[in-house]
């Protein structure tokens, strides 16, 4: 196996992705394919002291930033630590891709240069969304911000086979967005996306989901439109973060309640570990011939850690071939 890295994508890049390298290298069987300047990766990989034997580098000269319009990198920047990945995992020189950097371009990149499956609209974003339960996953988490209901449908069956067999669970129950439960609420997409994803076998549809249920697990794999999906990631986020800061304030405020913390200490670090998105490393682009992952923007060196770990989990899974097989 063989997964190529972005390594200058991301706020925290490269050094955030040298780190992560350096720790994760061991842990790993596939070969690692570092997509970059060659003269400041051999710096790093030399001043980090970290084993080349499973390490490769493909020189580029161009970087895809924050600012770059998706389309625009996608046609002007060809040899962008970025796009000569995905151009090297269309052509079978890689197995797998993962990029912390714009998602906008990584999006435009995986669907015009490595391709839709046969059989699929629009690839989706589908990630890890923790729950009182467990873990569910939400798609589209910010692929596409507007949506037919033929993909929602996809999305439905992608986020399913996901959440089977990624995630382990067995039978997912799959709820679609919505502002209330009865069926005929909503906008003419989710009205219509519901008798679509209804009349999709073998899909264990649960009908719609409030917002307020997603926090308590009460479907596995959760279904919206990119733009809802990426309201729900980044609110969600920062509602987990507002509540974890409050909870710090409230157990440092004196001496009585840093002493009452010492007994639930363990409790917090418990639930603060679910809460933070670098525990979940990557989100797959579901939808595309070969496996890209995108990375949190912002990752930090245990967040790209894992996204590593989980592009090398989702090869081993074969879970494009696995949604190839279901459309076939």
């Amino acid at each position: 196996m063989r997964i190529g890295i972005d390594f200058f994508g991301g706020d925290q890049a490269p050094e955030a992705i040298i780190e992560s390298i350096k720790d994760v290298i061991s842990q790993i069987e596939s070969t690692i394919v570092l997509y970059g300047d060659e003269t400041t990766i051999v710096r790093l990989l030399t001043e980090n002291k970290i084993n080349l034997e499973k390490i490769e580098i493909v020189h580029t000269t161009q970087v895809v930033t924050g600012e770059d319009k998706p389309v625009q990198a996608v046609k002007k920047k060809k040899d962008s630590s970025m796009m000569k990945g995905l151009i090297d995992l269309r052509k079978d020189k890689i197995d797998a891709f993962l990029s912390a950097g714009n998602s906008g371009a990584l999006l435009a990149g995986g669907l015009l240069k490595v391709g839709r499956l046969q059989g699929i609209d629009r690839p989706a974003l589908v990630t890890p969304y923790p729950t009182s339960k467990g873990i569910s996953v939400l798609a589209d988490a910010g692929a596409n911000a507007e949506c037919k209901s033929r993909n929602l449908k996809e999305f439905s069956l992608m986020g399913s086979i996901y959440a089977s067999e990624i995630m382990g669970i067995e039978n997912p129950k799959v709820g679609l967005v919505n502002i209330g439960d009865e069926k005929g609420k909503g906008t003419t997409l989710v009205k219509e996306s519901y008798d679509a994803i209804e009349a999709l076998e073998p899909i264990n549809f649960i009908g719609n989901l409030e917002a307020r249920d997603i926090p308590f697990g009460k479907a596995d794999v959760i279904v919206c439109d990119g733009f809802t999906g990426n309201v729900i990631l980044k609110l969600s986020e920062g509602v987990a973060k507002s509540i974890t800061d409050m909870i710090k304030d409230a157990f440092t405020k004196n001496i009585l309640t840093k002493l009452s913390a010492v007994f639930v200490k363990g409790g917090l670090s418990k639930m603060k570990k679910k809460l933070d998105y670098s525990e979940y490393g990557g989100a797959p682009l579901l939808g595309v011939k070969k496996l890209v992952v995108k990375a949190h923007g912002s990752s930090n060196a245990k967040a790209f850690k894992n996204a590593i770990l989980f592009t090398e989990k989702s090869l081993k899974s074969d879970i494009i071939g696995k949604i190839k097989k279901y459309l076939s």
